[in-house]
C-alpha cells in the first residue's frame, strides 16, 4: 500500500474510494476528508468481485489503521470498475440465452460483421493472412435468431409494413428455446422505431401470455446510431454481458452495504463518465479500467498544468495507451472490444496484449522467444508457488534478475520463490534456446520493453504528432518496472511515475464525473443557399428536438438516483460533416437550442473552427453546405474528487530510513549491485542515479544504470536518461 502522508496517528475519515478490479489485481484508492491519501491492492476474484473489492479495500484501509467497518460507513462516493462484463465477451461465455428478432434476409449479420471486423485484434502483418484466421464464435447461434419481415428506409419511410405474423412466430419460437432476452434490431429503426415498439408491444403480450420473465430489449431505444453491424453486436453484448454483469455489481453494492457505507455505487462508463450500477445502458461500461487511467490522467494534468500527455497502462495482461491534447481526449464512436466492433461512445485508447502476466514461450521452428497473448493473470507465474501456472511469464523473470523481492510482493502476501523461476526459466526457454538463465530473462526483458516501445511510437506518430510534444506519464502495476525500457530513446519531453502508480486507475476513477450520455444517428443538412432564418425552422429545429429527446433519456437516469434537473449541467455535441464527406467531427456545441439564426450561426462557427484546427484553414468548404450526422447529449453531476498531494521539498539525499537494503540485481548483462528504497519512504526533492529499486507493496520501480529520477513536491517521479 502507498499513502500520501507519513503521520498514521492522525485520524482519517475516509470520503472517496474508487476500485479497478484489473485481470490480475484489484486496486484501491481510497481518499480521506483532508484530501490524504492511501492506495490497496489484492489479488482479482473473477468468480465474485467482491471478495477482491473488500480485500483489497482493507489492505488501503490498514495504512490509516481501520478496518472496513470503520472506514466504510463515512463513505460519500464509491466508484468500481471491473472486467467481468468484458470477459464474457472475450470468451463467448454467458449465464443467460439470448434470442434475436432481425429484419428478414439479416439473419447471418451477426456471423459476418462488418469488413474491419473480421481482422480486429491482429497486427498489420497478420492482417495480410487474415483468410487463415480462426474468426471467432459469434456471440449467439445461428438458430436463436429470427428473420421478421419489415423495411424502413434511411429516411425513416415504411417501404415494408411489419409483418406481425413473422413477430409472433419467432417470438414463440425463441420462447420454446428457453431465452432469457429478445434482442430486436431492424434496419433504420434509429431512424423510425415504430416497427421495433409494436414487435416490443406484440413480445409483451406473448410472454405474458405465457406466464414468462423474458425482457425485450430495442436497439433503437439503448443505441440508435448508424450501422446496423456495430448497433446489432452493441444491444446483442447489453444482453449477452452486461446484463449478467449486473449481479456482480449487486453484490459489490451489497458488500458495501453490509459493511455499513451508505452510498451507492457508481461505474465506470466508456465515455468518460460514471453511471449508476441500474443504468439503462450498462454495456457503456464493458472496459472501464483503462478508461479510468485516462480520466486520471487528464485530471492529473489539469491540476499540474500538463496540457497534452501520452498515458501508458501496464497491467498483468494488457499495455494500454491514449492521448490526451490540450486536457481533452477523442471520443471513439465506433470502437472493437473483444473482436466486435459496438456502437458506443469510448474514450479513444489503443490496446495490445502484454503485461507483466504474459506468458513466454520459444517457438521451437524459428528457435525465437514469443509473448503472449495469453496471459497467467492473477496467478502471476510459475514462481508464485501456490498457483497452478507451468509457463514462464515476464513477472518470473523480474524475479530472476533480482529485480523484484521474492518477499515483498504484494507486501508478503503472495508467496514467490525465486528458485522456481530460475529452474523453469531454464527448462522452458534457456536450455531450448542454448543460453544462460539471466540472458534469457533479459532477452524477454528486452524483447517486451521493445514491443511495447514500438507500440507507443505507433499510437504517437500514427496520429500525425511527435513524441517530444509529449510528457509520458507511466501507471499500472506494471508500469515503473518497464517505464525506462519501453520510453527510451523516444524523445518524450519528461517521463512522469507517481507514487500511486499502481491505482492510478482507480485514482481516475475517482475523479471521474457522475454523468450519463446519449447519442442518436441524424441525417441533417444545412443547404448553404438557404436563408438562416429558413434553416433555423428546419435543420435547427429538427436538431433541437433530437437534443431535447436525448435530454429528457439524461434526466430520467438522474432521477433513478434521485437526482434533479437543477443539480444537472448539459453538455452538447454533434458529429458534422460538409455535405457529402465520408467522415465526421466531434464538435461541442456552444448553444442548447438550434432555434433562432444567431444560435445556428454560432454552431456552424464552431463546426468552421473545429475543421480548420483538424485538417486547415485551406480545407474548409462552406459553400458545400453541412450535414448533422449525430447528437448527443451528456448530463454531468459534479462529485466529491481526489486532491493531489503537495508537500515541502526535502533535500536531494534520500532519507535513512527510506534506505531498504542493497542487493545484486541484473542490468544490460552483469550483475551490479543496486540500492534497493522503499518507494513511499522517499522525500519530495530526493534524487539519485541507477541501478536502484524502490519497492511498493503495489509495484515496484526499477532505475537501470543509465537513468535518473527526481521526486516532486507532488510525489511524482521524473524519469531521464544520463547524457
Amino acid at each position: 500500500m502507498a499513502s500520501s502522508e507519513d503521520d498514521h496517528s492522525e485520524h482519517h475519515n475516509a470520503e472517496i474510494l474508487s476500485i479497478d478490479a484489473g485481470g490480475t489485481m484489484t486496486d484501491t484508492f481510497l481518499m480521506d476528508s483532508n484530501g490524504e491519501f492511501t492506495v490497496g491492492k489484492a489479488k482479482t476474484t473473477p468468480d465474485d468481485e467482491s471478495r477482491g473489492f473488500i480485500k483489497s479495500s482493507q489492505d488501503a484501509l490498514e495504512d490509516w489503521d481501520l478496518n472496513v467497518e470503520e472506514g466504510f460507513p463515512n463513505l460519500v462516493s464509491t466508484v468500481y470498475s471491473g472486467t467481468a462484463m468484458l470477459n464474457r465477451l472475450v470468451e463467448r461465455e454467458s449465464e443467460v440465452d439470448v434470442g434475436i428478432l432481425i429484419t428478414g434476409g439479416m439473419e447471418d449479420t451477426l456471423r459476418m460483421g462488418r469488413g474491419r471486423q473480421s481482422y480486429t485484434g491482429y497486427s498489420y502483418s497478420d492482417r495480410l493472412h487474415v483468410n487463415t484466421h480462426k474468426h471467432p464464435e459469434p456471440l449467439i447461434p445461428r438458430n436463436q435468431i429470427r428473420g421478421v419481415r419489415e423495411r424502413i428506409d434511411v429516411k425513416g419511410n415504411t417501404l415494408v409494413p411489419l409483418y406481425e405474423d413473422d413477430v409472433k412466430e419467432g417470438v414463440n419460437d425463441l420462447l420454446d428455446q428457453g431465452v432469457d432476452h429478445i434482442v430486436v434490431m431492424y434496419l433504420h429503426s434509429y431512424k423510425n422505431g415504430e416497427h421495433e415498439h409494436r414487435t416490443l408491444e406484440i413480445a409483451e403480450d406473448i410472454i405474458d401470455d405465457r406466464g414468462m420473465e423474458t425482457s425485450v430489449m430495442l436497439s433503437s431505444e439503448y443505441y440508435p446510431t448508424l450501422k446496423e453491424s456495430e448497433r446489432l453486436n452493441t444491444v446483442t453484448a447489453e444482453a449477452f454481458a452486461a446484463e449478467p454483469s449486473r449481479d456482480q455489481l449487486t453484490n459489490i453494492q451489497k458488500a458495501v452495504d453490509e459493511q455499513g457505507g451508505e452510498v451507492g455505487v457508481r461505474v465506470m462508463a466508456s465515455h468518460g463518465g460514471t453511471i449508476d450500477i441500474h443504468a439503462n445502458e450498462l454495456a457503456r461500461t464493458l472496459i472501464s479500467g483503462p478508461i479510468g487511467g485516462m480520466i486520471g490522467a487528464n485530471y492529473f494534468g489539469e491540476k499540474l498544468d500538463y496540457e497534452n500527455l501520452v498515458c501508458t497502462d501496464i497491467g498483468g495482461t494488457s499495455f494500454d495507451m491514449g492521448i490526451i491534447i490540450g486536457n481533452d481526449w477523442q471520443i471513439d464512436y465506433s470502437p472493437e472490444m473483444a473482436r466486435l466492433l459496438l456502437s458506443l461512445p469510448m474514450v479513444n485508447m489503443e490496446s495490445v496484449g502484454a503485461g507483466t502476466g504474459s506468458y513466454v514461450r520459444v517457438n521451437p521452428t524459428f528457435d525465437k522467444i514469443e509473448l503472449g497473448p495469453e496471459s497467467a493473470g492473477d496467478q502471476v507465474g510459475v514462481s508464485a508457488v501456490e498457483t497452478d501456472v507451468e509457463t514462464v511469464t515476464v513477472t518470473d523473470c523480474h524475479v530472476a534478475m533480482g529485480w523484484i523481492n521474492p518477499e515483498n510482493f504484494l507486501g508478503g502476501d503472495m508467496p514467490i520463490d525465486r528458485d522456481v523461476a530460475e529452474r523453469e526459466i531454464k527448462k522452458q526457454i534457456a536450455d531450448p534456446l542454448d543460453m544462460g538463465v539471466y540472458e534469457a530473462a533479459q532477452g524477454v526483458i528486452d524483447i517486451l520493453e521493445s514491443k511495447l516501445r514500438n507500440d507507443l511510437e505507433a499510437v504517437v506518430t500514427g496520429e500525425g504528432y511527435a513524441p517530444s510534444n509529449f510528457k509520458c506519464l507511466s501507471y499500472g502495476g506494471g508500469g515503473p518496472v518497464h517505464t525506462a525500457g519501453y520510453t527510451k530513446d523516444l524523445g518524450f519531453d519528461e517521463v512522469l511515475i507517481p507514487e500511486w502508480a499502481a491505482g492510478f486507475s482507480a485514482f481516475g476513477c475517482g475523479a471521474a464525473d457522475y454523468e450519463y450520455r446519449y447519442d442518436q444517428t441524424t441525417s441533417i443538412d444545412i443547404d448553404p443557399d438557404l436563408p438562416m432564418e429558413e434553416a433555423a425552422e428546419t435543420a435547427g429545429q429538427e436538431l433541437t428536438d433530437v437534443w431535447k429527446n436525448l435530454e429528457q433519456k439524461v434526466e430520467e437516469e438522474f432521477e433513478n438516483s434521485n437526482i434533479g434537473r437543477s443539480e444537472i449541467e448539459f453538455q452538447y455535441n454533434i458529429l458534422g460533416q460538409y455535405q457529402g464527406q465520408l467522415n465526421s467531427i466531434d464538435i461541442e456545441s456552444p448553444v442548447s437550442r438550434v432555434n433562432t439564426p444567431e444560435k445556428l450561426e454560432r454552431l456552424i462557427d464552431t463546426f468552421e473552427e473545429g475543421y480548420r484546427r483538424t485538417y486547415s484553414e485551406e480545407a474548409r468548404s462552406p459553400e458545400l453546405g453541412h450535414t448533422v450526422t449525430q447528437a448527443s447529449v451528456r448530463g454531468v453531476r459534479d462529485v466529491v474528487k481526489p486532491e493531489i498531494p503537495t508537500e515541502e521539498l526535502q533535500g536531494t539525499e534520500p532519507p535513512e530510513e527510506a534506505f531498504k537494503e542493497t542487493r545484486e540485481a541484473y542490468w544490460d548483462g552483469e550483475w551490479m549491485e543496486t540500492e534497493i528504497y522503499d518507494l513511499h519512504a522517499l522525500q519530495p526533492g530526493n534524487e539519485f542515479t541507477g541501478p536502484a529499486v524502490m519497492e511498493g507493496a503495489a509495484t515496484t520501480y526499477a532505475l537501470p544504470p543509465d537513468c535518473e529520477t527526481y521526486l516532486d513536491e507532488h510525489r511524482v517521479h521524473h524519469l531521464s536518461r544520463i547524457e
